[in-house]
């Protein structure tokens, strides 16, 4: 008895080192189910506090640890700023760097379009351990916790057609998985499975202590975004402009909705709603149980990055250049500043604070003076 209460505690000390607040946005979703939510609390009308010009587009989404913002940019770095807008320092990967960072126990993980795969330093930038794939990585990494071992592993997939899985601290490949196509997203984790859909057409469900698939469901075109879990259900968008959601326990499709134009973003998931963009530049918000529409909010350009459903309102940034706060109940705009280029990136969004990147080189940070 005494040993499972300090393997109990063990895990819950170990999860609290790296747990999601609202003080923090650690990864590209925020969370490792990807369900791009937190508590945060936003200012109904936030100023531009400030923003660096990196030296390429920037397709990265950023992440935010105790202040910390890093983000990686075409140009071939990855960067860490302070919260005022002061480089801590940059990592030269040598090639774009469009994949968003996971911070994990002090260390920044990310994946270039070399197909190298880096560990680094989160407090110096020095690298600890890389591991090179033969194709580009573009979706961020992911992470779990091996009860068996009592060890964090790292997921991230690859043009290599691979999900590979690390340990997060020396960088030793445990297994890979090979899909069909490629692996554009980033994969979602539960502890128990990796999920992601792939340029096969299919929703891969893995076993994450084996690396062995559970099961494959035939979505039949590309799923270019990544995959939200919420319970026993996963929902996605394809490259067809359907919208699923999906009970992976019992391998069947609970509803789609048909109608929109491809979706490249992921969803956000909240109690009872589900949040997405699509190049139709419309941003839909799903009744979660049902499907049915319970709103849409129309943009001027098309949609490629995912929405935050934070504690008052939703951000979106969209292909027209700017970035949105919505109402989340009825979907009618609270605020919108433009930047004049296109935003891919997903908005990193913590406490008083909204990060975005855009096409345009720069780094925007936006909070109340």
């Amino acid at each position: 008895m005494k040993q499972l209460f300090l393997s109990i505690l063990t895990i819950a000390l170990s999860l609290s080192t790296i747990a999601q607040n609202k003080h923090n946005w650690l990864s590209f979703r925020g969370n490792a189910q990807l369900s791009g939510i937190t508590q945060a609390e936003l200012p109904k009308n936030p100023s531009l506090l400030w923003s660096y010009k990196t030296g390429d587009a920037i397709k990265s989404s950023p992440i935010v640890r105790n202040g910390i913002i890093y983000v990686g940019s075409n140009d071939g770095y990855l960067y860490a700023f302070n919260k005022m807008g002061e480089l801590k320092w940059k990592f030269n990967a040598e090639t774009s760097v469009e994949a968003s960072p996971l911070y994990l126990d002090g260390n920044v993980y990310f994946g270039a379009l070399d197909g190298t795969f880096y560990c680094l330093n989160a407090g110096t930038g020095e690298v600890k351990w890389k591991f090179v794939t033969e194709g580009q990585v573009s979706g961020s990494a992911n992470w779990f916790y091996d009860k068996t071992s009592k060890q964090k592993r790292i997921l991230f997939g690859s043009y290599d057609f691979k999900l590979y899985c690390m340990d997060a601290k020396s960088g030793k490949m445990l297994w890979e998985y090979e899909s069909d196509n490629y692996i554009n997203g980033a994969a979602s984790c539960n502890g128990e499975i990796a999920m992601f859909g792939g340029c096969d057409g299919f929703l891969h469900q893995v076993d994450v202590k084996t690396g062995k698939a559970k099961y494959k469901l035939d979505i039949q075109t590309y799923i270019a975004s990544s995959v939200a879990l919420d319970g026993n259900h996963a929902f996605f968008g394809n490259h067809d402009g359907e919208f699923y959601c999906v009970d992976f326990q019992k391998n069947q499709v609970n509803w789609k909705k048909e109608g929109a134009i491809s979706y490249l973003g992921s969803p956000a998931i909240a109690e009872d709603v589900v949040i997405i963009g699509a190049e139709n530049r419309q941003v839909y918000c799903f009744d979660k149980k049902s499907g049915k529409i319970k709103w849409q909010f129309k943009t001027r350009n098309k949609i490629e990055a995912s929405p935050v459903i934070a504690s008052n309102a939703v951000v979106m940034a969209s292909g027209d250049g700017r970035v949105y706060l919505l109402n989340k109940e009825s979907g009618q705009k609270i605020w919108s500043y433009e930047i004049g280029r296109a935003l891919i990136g997903t908005p990193a969004v913590v406490e008083g604070m909204i990060v975005v990147t855009s096409m345009d080189g720069a780094v925007y940070v936006f909070g109340e003076k």
